[in-house]
């Protein structure tokens, strides 16, 4: 079985750009303190992100060669995963304090990720799931966790970037209420896709 990529990019893109402890403290960082001294934030946030993907993908690896027939049983709990995600997105709110939050730096960024459930189940679901194909291959595991750290940068820096605007317009009922649904239903086709029920195209 290929990668599938459009489940592959919706579920990461979707899910890194959902309100979660990196984003709201990104936009509350960029509200007060401007992009450029978020930066190294930002990166902290983006290695730590590397270091999770790699581990998760490794640990996937392991698991995966010592007990091949469990990959059904993690595409089960993955797809569960994604469904509970849509349903806690649909309800997701884009509301943060941004009243004397210090300038945090590379290290404090690194060490949220550590301490991210969010970060840590979200590449367990890749690695058990999405990219099985290539968890096996060092160079392309490397590649793929450089890749997602990329996102993770390019997310939170688009909280930083528009956080003044995430929070004027984002917590507007209406709009919210769009947003999350349009998220909520690119999850879901993620968690279809990645069952099996539908077949959506291996590539």
């Amino acid at each position: 079985m290929g990668i599938n990529i459009s489940a592959f990019l919706a579920f990461v893109f979707v899910t890194t750009f959902t309100p979660g402890p990196a984003n709201i403290s990104s936009a509350a960082m960029g509200v007060l303190h401007g992009y450029k001294n978020t930066l190294k934030y930002l990166f902290g946030i983006a290695t730590g992100g590397f270091i999770i993907m790699l581990l998760c993908g490794l640990i996937s690896t392991t698991l995966l060669k010592f007990f091949p027939s469990i990959e059904a049983t993690f595409r089960f709990i993955g797809a569960s995963y994604i469904l509970w995600l849509a349903l806690k997105t649909l309800r997701a709110s884009y509301m943060f304090q941004d009243n004397g939050r210090p300038i945090m730096g590379f290290v404090a960024g690194l060490l949220l990720q550590a301490v991210n459930p969010k970060a840590i189940i979200f590449g367990l679901t890749l690695y058990s799931t999405f990219l099985v194909p290539i968890i096996s291959k060092p160079a392309y595991l490397v590649l793929s966790a450089l890749f997602l750290a990329e996102v993770v940068f390019f997310t939170t820096s688009t909280w930083t970037l528009f956080g003044w605007a995430i929070k004027t317009y984002l917590h507007r009922p209406r709009i919210e209420r769009l947003v999350n649904l349009a998220l909520s239903l690119l999850l879901v086709y993620t968690a279809i896709v990645l069952s099996g029920v539908v077949n959506g195209g291996d590539l």
